[in-house]
């Protein structure tokens, strides 16, 4: 397996509709926002699942139905389920969703799974990945966390083999802005540390569009979506998640990155 080219990440842990009417929370908008995404030329989906009353879960048994769904209405779609504690879920739980719902592909914070100090558990946990063919990518906020990375690979913890990391270009503040210049930086520290993953990058704001380009340019992909940003380049309020996706396509084909 390898990262799809485009992932879009339409909710997150932390909007609702309150933040944009269009922003899906229940499975049955999800599945709906992955058709238009997919069919806008979105090869991924980066997937939270919300309770009854819109919050954030870490639940195997709603990821499980949305993954069925998914798999009916997306053929073909890759799709990635998340462990994202957003200050709720401890990294005994964030390890206990993969190893219940052995999901195809997860994404996991370095920063967040390592927050126990517990190397046994994580040896074991991205063991079982490894072992099950469960596709981790580790999202990395920073220096700090692609430095832990490169000791848990040097320590035999996470695997060299297919690696996989998203970097986070900002962090999740109000007004976050990103944008291009802060790429290089990013891909220093990877280097430096003597990783040579299969990388995205994801960012906030308004540049995310030139952001996410530069990232391609570079040899990596890209996750775009309202979890990090609903404004298109020219500043105004994308009318759905599939917008962005088109936005970004369409660059990405104006530049000779994309066919």
């Amino acid at each position: 397996m390898s990262l799809p080219r485009v992932m879009v990440a339409p909710n997150g842990a932390r909007l609702g509709p309150d933040d944009h009417p269009a922003l899906p929370v229940t499975v049955e908008q999800i599945v709906r926002t992955a058709r238009a995404c997919q069919a806008a030329g979105a090869d991924g989906l980066h997937a939270h699942v919300r309770d009854t009353k819109g919050q954030h879960v870490l639940d195997a048994g709603l990821y499980a139905e949305l993954l069925a769904e998914l798999n009916v209405a997306c053929p073909g779609l890759y799709v990635q389920v998340t462990t994202e504690s957003v200050g709720r879920y401890s990294p005994a739980e964030q390890r206990a969703l993969v190893e219940t719902l052995r999901p195809p592909a997860v994404s996991i914070a370095v920063a967040e799974i390592t927050a126990d100090d517990d190397d046994a558990a994580n040896a074991r946990l991205f063991g079982l990945c490894h072992e099950a063919g469960i596709e981790v990518q580790h999202i990395l906020y920073g220096p700090q966390d692609i430095a832990r990375l490169a000791l848990m690979v040097g320590a035999g913890i996470v695997s060299a083999e297919g690696l996989c990391v998203l970097h986070v270009l900002g962090r999740y503040v109000p007004g976050q802005v990103s944008t291009p210049d802060q790429l290089l930086p990013v891909l220093e520290a990877q280097n430096s540390a003597g990783l040579a993953p299969d990388w995205a990058l994801c960012a906030f704001g308004p540049h995310e569009t030139e952001c996410l380009v530069a990232a391609v340019a570079s040899g990596g992909k890209a996750r775009i979506g309202f979890e990090n940003n609903r404004l298109m380049r020219d500043g105004r309020v994308a009318r759905d998640n599939a917008e962005r996706v088109a936005e970004l396509i369409a660059e990405l084909r104006a530049a000779g990155l994309h066919r």
